[in-house]
């Protein structure tokens, strides 16, 4: 898409090196002038945008957890800046949920660990999982079926 040239790059925009500890395999998530990746064996990292469209190349926040392969695909719910939540799952078994903070990635609000006696957990986890919010609620895809996340009654 940049027309890309390995003997000369004078017509790219910007180029980001080192930001990310290892391969993507994911789609990135945008809100708020911050871009989401989670990179194999790397944390979920924010970056975010100056007013001239650039790219900061340093991590405005990281989260605690390092998602092994294939890392994780981020997904944003909230209305306004300050409620920004991001989602993103752990291929592990089970699999996992996290919920944080997306202005303060390691802020963590919630992951489906937490609650007593397995009551959260929704199976084993699957290549490329994306969380989809709708409704309020939290939809996650595993090898055989959908975990629903939301607000207990």
């Amino acid at each position: 898409m940049g027309k890309f040239n390995p003997n000369n790059n004078s017509q790219l925009y910007q180029e980001v090196t080192g930001g990310l500890g290892g391969a993507v395999f994911s789609a990135p998530a945008f809100a708020s002038r911050s871009i989401y990746y989670g990179a194999v064996g790397d944390a979920i990292k924010a970056f975010s945008f100056n007013s001239s469209g650039l790219l900061n190349p340093t991590p405005a926040s990281a989260t605690s957890t390092h998602f092994r392969f294939p890392g994780a695909t981020p997904s944003i719910s909230g209305s306004t800046a300050k409620t920004l939540i991001l989602w993103a799952t752990e291929n592990t078994s089970p699999a996992v949920l996290h919920a944080y903070n997306a202005n303060n990635l390691s802020v963590e609000l919630y992951n489906s660990n937490q609650a007593a006696g397995g009551r959260d957990n929704f199976g084993n986890g699957n290549k490329f999982i994306t969380p989809t919010i709708a409704n309020g609620k939290v939809y996650v895809g595993t090898t055989n079926g959908v975990g629903v996340f939301g607000l207990l009654p």
